[in-house]
């Protein structure tokens, strides 16, 4: 039986499992978009194709199952590609299908010609244009192992239109690729050093920051007695909401690398001098391998308990300055003050979804919840709008509250529309002091104040404009309005967005 490509196309993501296709429409995709009905397969139309990259991010983070972001060709693909960083740098699964001009076109001046495929590759774990319509679910189930295998991230694949409306043989297509984990007598010689050690360390990358990573996190520091520690932020070692972890890591004498590389966060090894490092292979999997780990440190016991303690110590200082902070009655909120609010939202299995400069840490370093989602070790801004979108679409049942700066919140400010149209109801929180705040801090310390100019932005209204895009939305001044307004954001149930005046602070430090 023959079919066309965009219904194979369509038919292999619904085969895959795929909930929802993160999308925006153009010329070259119109074929999949008609193929989605007969598939059943859900569209969440957006209004910019990063956007779309974002979410499936985003999803992939929460579910551990590839998102899928499907765009158009040419200038749809590149305005899609830039946040592909994002998503690689948090080992985050995902794939990027994007429309293409016809095979048989191809060097005669094609409608939105482009070299798609060499554009994201420095981007993706693969990138390649689908050549056949007769391969097309071959291409699909491909992209999707390569997504989950080793260290996890993006893929892109490139589908021409004439491949779309090509017609092929109707066949189901199956590739797997292997679990590639650490071997058990390799686990059981870094379990030995660890427990050897006077002060060991397990520090672990994005990918165990993903969906059933802290868990197995939990498990592991359980086994081996050795404090685990997640890092996925672009601030690494001075992270604020890792308290002082670079006063641990200058004591550390064994660090296991669990999918963390020994990259800029950590001073390409300079944070932890006197220590001896242990790293997985390239090409293992991280979280099966860290199940190893574990189930070999249950065989030989565990150790560390008043280290551990130490370092769990350490990483929950917090400046009891800061803890008393309290703002002027008239305003504007002191970041702290905003965020011990926030954090009444953040109960049972609320999703926290963090994103900015200055602001982003003040959030990072204060709200808690059992799931976050950042910007990651990428240090992009922008996401924070379209993460919580796919946050509230992978855990319809759970609050979502996303923390922004002003800055970041004109990045994909049009998602509010997505999010009310889509019925998908977070509480998005925006500290707004009127400026790129990050990079006017660095002009500060770098320049001096009497240097520090060209940052600054409009005390914008945000809540008047998510109102007009359909959400509850409100504008705060002063503290003594920021609790009721919160609590009504979230009692609504729609998408809110809650704009408050902060104080123009650094970032903490310890």
């Amino acid at each position: 039986m023959k079919a066309r490509g965009a219904d194979l196309l369509a038919r292999s993501l619904a085969a895959a499992g795929v909930k929802h296709v993160f999308t925006l429409s153009g010329n070259h995709v119109m074929p999949v978009f008609d193929a989605a009905l007969d598939a059943k397969l859900p569209l969440v139309h957006v209004r910019h194709e990063a956007a779309a990259v974002h979410m499936a991010d985003a999803w992939g983070r929460l579910t551990g199952e590839p998102g899928v972001a499907l765009v158009t060709g040419g200038p749809g693909h590149a305005n899609a590609v830039s946040a592909l960083y994002t998503a690689l740098e948090a080992d985050s699964p995902m794939v990027l299908l994007s429309g293409h001009a016809p095979l048989d076109e191809l060097g005669h001046g094609a409608f939105q010609e482009m070299r798609q495929a060499d554009i994201a590759s420095p981007l993706c774990k693969a990138s390649w244009t689908a050549r056949s319509a007769a391969t097309l679910g071959e291409d699909v189930a491909r992209a999707f192992g390569i997504a989950r295998s080793g260290r996890p991230g993006p893929v892109h694949v490139s589908f021409p239109s004439d491949v779309l409306e090509a017609q092929a043989d109707d066949a189901p297509a199956r590739v797997t690729l292997p679990r590639n984990c650490i071997q058990g007598k390799d686990a059981e010689i870094i379990v030995k050093s660890l427990a050897g050690a006077r002060a060991p360390v397990i520090l672990c990358g994005p990918a165990m920051m993903n969906a059933g990573g802290p868990e197995r996190m939990r498990r592991l520091e359980e086994a081996c007695g050795a404090p685990v520690i997640g890092m996925e932020s672009p601030r690494g070692v001075k992270d604020p909401s890792l308290g002082r972890l670079a006063a641990v890591l200058a004591k550390t004498d064994v660090v296991f690398l669990l999918g963390k590389k020994k990259d800029f966060t950590v001073g390409f090894g300079r944070a932890f001098p006197k220590a001896e490092v242990l790293e997985l292979s390239a090409g293992l999997d991280i979280q099966p391998s860290c199940d190893v780990v574990s189930d070999a440190a249950s065989r030989l016991g565990a150790g560390h308990r008043a280290w551990r303690d130490e370092v769990h110590s350490e990483i929950a200082y917090r400046s009891p300055e800061w803890k008393a902070v309290r703002s002027s009655p008239e305003g504007p909120l002191h970041p702290v003050e905003l965020c011990r609010e926030v954090q009444d939202l953040l109960s049972g299995d609320a999703i926290f979804v963090s994103d900015g400069g200055e602001f982003g840490q003040w959030a990072q370093a204060w709200l808690s919840a059992r799931r976050r989602i950042i910007n990651g070790p990428a240090g992009s801004i922008g996401a924070a709008l379209p993460f919580a979108a796919a946050a509230k679409l992978a855990s319809p049942g759970s609050t979502v509250v996303a923390t922004l700066g002003d800055g970041t919140f004109g990045f994909h400010m049009a998602e509010i529309e997505t999010a009310a149209r889509c019925k998908l109801g977070y509480v998005a929180v925006v500290g707004n002091d009127a400026c790129w705040n990050a990079e006017h801090q660095i002009q500060i310390r770098t320049y001096g104040a009497a240097r520090a100019h060209g940052l600054d932005l409009l005390p914008v209204r945000y809540g008047a404009v998510a109102a007009a895009m359909g959400a509850h939305a409100e504008d705060v001044q002063r503290p003594g309005e920021l609790r009721a307004a919160l609590q009504r954001a979230k009692a609504t149930g729609t998408v809110a967005c809650v704009n408050v005046a902060i104080e123009r602070l650094a970032a903490p430090a310890y």
